[in-house]
């Protein structure tokens, strides 16, 4: 045994560090693990891998990539997707449960039928809502799940459980999860996209793409619509100076990366720049929709004020995905409403505006992908973070409703054509075949090649997951996915 560090009453009292050095393990490690934490630079192992170089998946995913489409607002499952035709004929009477309510209005407990018509469409004979008149003509391409649940009926809330799996800030959104698990086929462009109406933001704004505890690299980046898509994106030099100062600056990164191998935060911070970098000599390429034919702008319909903004958004979408983006989310339009979709006062009126506004684009983009041979690998998901109530809300609208929503997926090996589950007489609950927040998580997840009990993040101690295994219970929802569960 080794004695030369131990005191003797003769011993001069020793200095700070060697204090340090001769508890080892203890207080000196505790000290510098709490100063690590509270500098952001612990767990080290997960800081160094924060790169967006191709990562292969737990297994063979059947997609490659995820559009997620937000429509942000609740949009009402019983006026849309799920026809009640006992809402219809007990419109006016007292619903026989007490539902839910989040804003005034809906006291009288009265029943509202729909003020639309549904028909069967497809090979399928899904039955759809007037007010989906482009989606309707892709009835066999996509899956609907009609008895999706969340935990909040506040849009913030039930906004950041949608892409988070809980309903308080600060976790990583979906987006993060996926380019920290698969990295990105292009490594000019960043992992997670997220196009956003330029006129402003939706309820919640970047706290739907946010890294959390995760490295920035993961973070999802916005594009605009508008003008150049990326700021900042045209070089003030010419592009053969500029690739020589970038070759330059790559080697002097290294070095440094070489001498300092342990600053992760650094390592981070050089990965970010060196994308922005390579974004200047490469993004305006695939970002230039003006290559794209007359008759794809009109198929997404650009040539129509109503709908050339999303639609803009939409070709973009399949631009990024076809150059090997992992990951984009698309949102609605910003005006007049931050939440397009949140139909409290006239469900007939506010629901006809919003679809005229974004249901040729998605069709466009479903038809575009398809056609391009890009819809089996992209995984299209449209929808929102709740739903609606069956009650009337001051006699014409709809009030928020946690229990019961709809959405659909598309490609990415989800079964075409299939309704998954069902809510009750009325519309109000899920009762059939539930799909919770993190089921549906566990699901895409799955797609892309990702167990969703597998893909970890240390932080604070703590494995997470993007599901949270242990609270939730999450599953993969296998009567979604067309074909077996991969192992």
């Amino acid at each position: 045994m080794n004695n030369s560090n131990r005191l003797t009453p003769l011993s001069p009292l020793p200095s700070r560090r060697e204090l340090l050095q001769m508890s080892g393990l203890g207080f000196g490690s505790i000290a510098l693990s709490y100063l690590l934490n509270a500098d952001g630079l612990a767990g080290a192992s997960n800081q160094s891998e924060a790169n967006l170089e191709p990562k292969p998946g737990h297994f063979p995913g059947k997609a490659k990539a995820v559009i997620q489409i937000v429509q942000n607002g609740g949009p009402s499952q019983m006026d849309l997707f799920d026809p009640k035709p006992a809402l219809q004929k007990h419109d006016g009477q007292r619903h026989t449960e007490k539902v839910e309510m989040f804003q005034t209005g809906s006291e009288a407990n009265e029943l509202m039928a729909s003020p639309f018509e549904f028909q069967k469409h497809g090979e399928c004979g899904m039955e759809l809502s007037e007010a989906l008149t482009h989606t309707s003509k892709y009835a066999d391409d996509i899956c609907l799940v009609r008895s999706m649940h969340t935990g909040h009926n506040n849009h913030t809330e039930g906004l950041i459980m949608y892409v988070t799996g809980k309903i308080f800030p600060g976790r990583p959104a979906i987006g993060c999860w996926v380019s920290y698990g698969l990295g990105t086929e292009n490594q000019n462009l960043p992992a997670f996209i997220v196009l956003r109406d330029p006129a402003g933001y939706n309820t919640s704004g970047n706290l739907l793409w946010n890294n959390g505890w995760m490295p920035a690299t993961y973070r999802g980046t916005e594009f605009s619509t508008e003008g150049s898509p990326v700021l900042n994106l045209n070089p003030i030099v010419p592009q053969e100076t500029q690739r020589e100062n970038l070759e330059l600056l790559a080697k002097l990164n290294e070095e440094h990366r070489t001498k300092y191998p342990h600053d992760s935060e650094l390592h981070a911070r050089i990965l970010n720049y060196e994308l922005a970098a390579r974004m200047q000599l490469a993004a305006g390429d695939v970002l230039d929709i003006g290559k794209e034919s007359d008759a794809t702008k009109k198929m997404y319909g650009m040539d129509n004020p109503v709908t050339a903004g999303y639609a803009t958004r939409c070709l973009m979408a399949r631009r990024l995905v076809e150059a090997g983006v992992r990951f984009v989310q698309i949102f609605p339009p910003a005006k007049y409403s931050t939440q397009p979709w949140d139909s409290h006062l006239n469900t007939r009126t506010e629901i006809d505006k919003i679809c005229r506004q974004t249901e040729l684009p998605v069709h466009g983009l479903i038809h575009d992908l398809k056609s391009r041979g890009l819809l089996d690998s992209t995984i299209v998901w449209w929808g929102g973070e709740f739903g609606r109530l069956p009650v009337s809300q001051n006699g014409s609208g709809r009030d928020h409703n946690r229990n019961a929503f709809s959405l659909w997926l598309a490609g990415g090996g989800f079964k075409g054509g299939h309704i998954h589950g069902a809510t009750d007489d009325f519309g109000y609950r899920a009762v059939q075949d539930r799909v919770g927040v993190s089921d549906l998580h566990a699901t895409i997840l799955h797609q892309l090649g990702l167990d969703h009990s597998r893909l970890t993040y240390q932080h604070h101690g703590r494995d997470e997951t993007l599901t949270d295994i242990p609270l939730t219970g999450a599953k993969v929802v296998g009567n979604l996915i067309d074909g077996p569960l991969s192992a």
